[in-house]
């Protein structure tokens, strides 16, 4: 039988009034990787940060064993002397230092007062090899990509003698070739006698790389699944997950009612917003019709985002050119201002860098980008303003204590439904939605995918980017696909494969386009 390396026992943790885990119990084998699933706000990583002294003892209640002791961690450090390091899903990486300095950062090397940068460079090239990242050390990060980031992550773990290491949505921001090479990484590590806990909403995964799964639902735990002795499949983790089965992970539309041309794109061309001379946008002609949802997919770097931003008051790019038509005629877009007066609204994939404020409350969040609809002589209404955001709450069914409460501290669903409810009151008629769905449960996406198809149905034009081709395909009526800045193909819905949208991408880089 094999060493259980951490055991957490009856853990209870309450944050004012609310009850985020009741009498939790979660065992950890070594030398396993551990999936731990349920919906947003079910209180997994409330859990973890349990466990690595985010929430230290004292703040809950319950036992901690990591290898048959018990511990009581005051703050991460403590958890961190025993091997315990937690990466959480917002990367913690400064983008102006170098990657040595970011791995080291907290953990120097040398003497007080006096870093030895060799053997920090060194150290650094050493663990950067081991997870199979091919840069110098000495670059600043923020000139790598976000999959590379995730692995400089990975690699200051390691540069602390990580013996349980947890991940909290490795995969949300990363491509599918970079999500392989990571879920890659996670098994050479336990054929190399790792532990690891891994927190994620993509199914597959976590079928791919876990021992065992355990489901938390409301703050409790489900029940655990052994792959060498349980039949696990995506729709039983789903059903304990959610409390429900959800045999088509996609709703249906009732009907079509599909209208007029509402945007044209035409030649569009955008340049980098910091190398000028490098173009990521390149003469790329689409239109979107009312009433259906049409997808943009392809692969990180396909300039889907800059394509987005800057159709949207050129709120991204330089030297920017071509011509834009709402419902038939040309318009010119200076400023998101301009974007907003022209019904056309931007749903941004960073919700929590750039579409809410954290520290500010739901209902302020719900009306910013909307003043004018709850203001009188240029003075806000205070009770407009609150009857509106409650009036999106009931319609979004946000899950939150009141209004009141900070953006900052709902669950990543929630958190994204306050920002679509946020656009929905500018009530814009085409609605850009990048990356809609990413780092939510099945749960919250299923009701996403419903306020999405309410849209299209009253003639809303709603434009979709994904980097889940299941999900363009489950609910657009046509997919543009991009690569390396060029529109390289468009696919009807009904006709649509995962494996037809990867040959357009793959027929054009092999031509070198």
């Amino acid at each position: 039988m094999a060493k259980l390396m951490l055991e957490m026992k009856n853990i209870t943790k309450t944050f004012a009034s609310v009850k985020a885990l009741d009498d939790v119990n979660l065992e950890v084998e070594e030398g396993e990787i551990h999936a731990l699933v349920g919906e947003n706000g079910a209180g997994k990583s409330t859990l973890m940060n349990i466990v690595s002294g985010v929430y230290p003892f004292g703040s809950y209640t319950g036992e901690i064993l990591y290898n048959g002791e018990v511990c009581h961690f005051a703050n991460i450090t403590d958890s961190e002397k025993k091997g315990i390091v937690i990466i959480h899903q917002e990367l913690a990486l400064i983008p102006y230092m170098t990657i040595a300095e970011n791995m080291f950062l907290g953990n120097e090397r040398g003497k007080s007062f006096a870093i030895d940068w060799d053997e920090t460079y060194d150290k650094s090239d050493k663990y950067l090899r081991i997870v199979g990242l091919h840069e110098s050390s000495r670059t600043l990060v923020k000139n790598i990509s976000v999959g590379k980031q995730q692995l400089v992550e990975i690699a200051k773990a390691l540069a602390k003698n990580a013996k349980l290491l947890i991940l909290d949505e490795p995969t949300a921001s990363l491509n599918e070739n970079d999500s392989k090479a990571l879920l890659e990484l996670m098994l050479k590590f336990k054929k190399e006698g790792m532990t690891s806990i891994i927190i994620s909403h993509k199914l597959n995964e976590i079928s791919y790389v876990a021992d065992k799964i355990t489901i938390i639902r409301d703050g409790t735990t489900i029940e655990t699944l052994n792959k060498s002795t349980d039949t696990i499949t995506e729709s039983r983790i789903i059903k304990g997950m959610v409390g429900r089965s959800m045999s088509d992970r996609f709703p249906k539309r009732e009907k079509d009612n599909v209208g007029e041309i509402a945007l044209e794109i035409e030649d569009w061309n955008v340049y980098h917003s910091i190398y000028t001379e490098r173009k990521v946008v390149n003469n790329v002609s689409m239109n979107f019709k009312k009433g259906e949802v049409v997808g943009i997919a392809g692969l990180m770097g396909a300039g889907r985002t800059e394509l987005a931003m800057s159709v949207f008051g050129k709120s991204y790019g330089t030297n920017i050119s071509g011509k834009i038509k709402i419902n038939g005629e040309v318009v010119h877009l200076h400023n998101v201002n301009d974007a907003i007066k022209h019904k056309l609204a931007y749903v941004t994939e960073d919700r929590k860098g750039n579409g809410l404020i954290l520290s500010n409350s739901i209902k302020r969040n719900t009306t910013l980008a909307n003043l004018a609809g709850i203001s009188k002589l240029g003075i806000i209404d205070s009770d407009k303003e609150y009857e509106v955001a409650l009036k999106q709450k009931e319609k979004l069914n946000i899950k939150c204590r009141s209004i009141e409460q900070n953006a900052g501290d709902l669950s990543g669903g929630n958190q994204q439904k306050t920002l679509l409810a946020k656009w929905m009151f500018a009530d814009p008629d085409i609605l850009i939605l990048d990356e809609p769905t990413r780092g939510i449960d099945v749960g919250a996406k299923f009701e996403i995918y419903c306020i999405i198809n309410q849209l299209v149905s009253i003639g809303k034009s709603v434009i979709m980017i994904s980097s889940e081709l299941a999900e363009v395909i489950g609910m657009c009526n046509r997919i543009y696909v991009m690569d390396e800045g060029r529109l390289v193909g468009e696919v009807a819905g009904e006709e649509a494969t995962q494996e037809n949208i990867m040959a357009h991408i793959l027929k054009t880089s092999s031509k070198g386009v």
